[in-house]
């Protein structure tokens, strides 16, 4: 697994990452969460040894990633999916990556098929879209069939069929027994793809829990109501700690399970369509909880 103690970036004046602490277990994708300028990706490349801590250590698998004797059969990273010579081909790339790490040559052709690039992969990688490089910087990561698995942003430039695909490979590899860290900006699939939530802002450690247990301590519960009885309903739900119309018949209670407005309804004789409790999603409560932490705002009145 990846662990983090203490770890420090200074960059002179500049605190990009402060004294972070967390790991990153076997058998789970742990999304890797902060608004922009939070240090997500200084901390990333400390952990691939791109960047020198000031202070704390970054290891894989219980080393340093500088000392693994064979560093993509540790870890695969994708950081950057422009980092290649756009003048060869996407299968010499995988090739002299292969013989600097002593990974057969079979494996180039099969990890080509698995990111589903194998009818391209004779092209100049000058040639290929965003997407394409993406999936080839994926490529990489698994061509030693490491263990650990590192992801910054792996889903920019991906099409929906892409974008699912990821998600289907993050959760096998996971499921596989691999360490997987993930960042990515859209909360839709991180909701939908991560285990665990490492959360940071202005470079210091926000939250390190479960999904569901995020979810659940940074947002309230709601319950969504439809009834053509709503401003009767209203009154009787002096508990809720707050009500709110969504249109003439539906209301959205916070503050009360569900049950207990059904109880208060039938004992007020209202007449109730729809009873359904509504879980908060990740971006809002990842937006409430770092809404401190936010280095770049633009202005809410030019963003309008």
């Amino acid at each position: 697994m990846i662990e983090v103690c203490g770890l420090t970036k200074r960059y002179g004046e500049v605190l990009a990452v402060d004294d972070l602490t967390f790991a990153v277990r076997s058998g789970e994708v742990t999304g890797f969460l902060g608004p922009n300028g939070a240090g997500k990706s200084t901390t990333l490349r400390m952990v691939l040894g791109l960047d020198a801590a000031s202070s704390g250590t970054a290891t894989v698998g219980g080393r340093p990633y500088a000392s693994q004797p064979a560093p993509l059969k540790a870890v695969g990273a994708l950081l950057d999916p422009g980092a290649v010579l756009p003048s060869r081909t996407a299968y010499h790339h995988l090739l002299a990556l292969a013989a600097g790490n002593g990974i057969p040559r079979s494996r180039v052709d099969e990890v080509l098929a698995e990111v589903g690039l194998e009818k391209v992969g004779r092209r100049r990688t000058g040639t290929f879209s965003l997407g394409m490089r993406q999936r080839l910087g994926i490529a990489a990561a698994l061509l030693g069939d490491p263990p650990v698995l590192v992801f910054d942003e792996p889903l920019n430039g991906l099409d929906p069929e892409g974008i699912v695909w990821i998600r289907s490979l993050m959760r096998k590899m996971a499921a596989q027994g691999r360490a997987v860290l993930m960042s990515s900006h859209l909360m839709s699939e991180m909701e939908l793809t991560a285990d665990h939530l490492i959360v940071i802002g202005r470079g210091k450690l926000i939250a390190d829990t479960t999904m569901k247990d995020f979810i659940e301590a940074h947002s309230e519960r709601e319950v969504l109501v439809r009834t053509p009885q709503a401003e009767m309903l209203r009154g009787l739900l002096t508990e809720a700690v707050d009500v709110r119309a969504e249109n003439t018949d539906t209301l959205v209670v916070s503050g009360l399970e569900a049950a207990a407005i059904g109880a208060k309804a039938a004992a007020g004789g209202v007449e109730l369509h729809e009873l359904t409790p509504r879980q908060v999603s990740l971006e809002k409560a990842f937006m409430d909880l770092t809404r401190d932490a936010v280095e770049y705002q633009a202005d809410k009145e030019t963003s309008r």
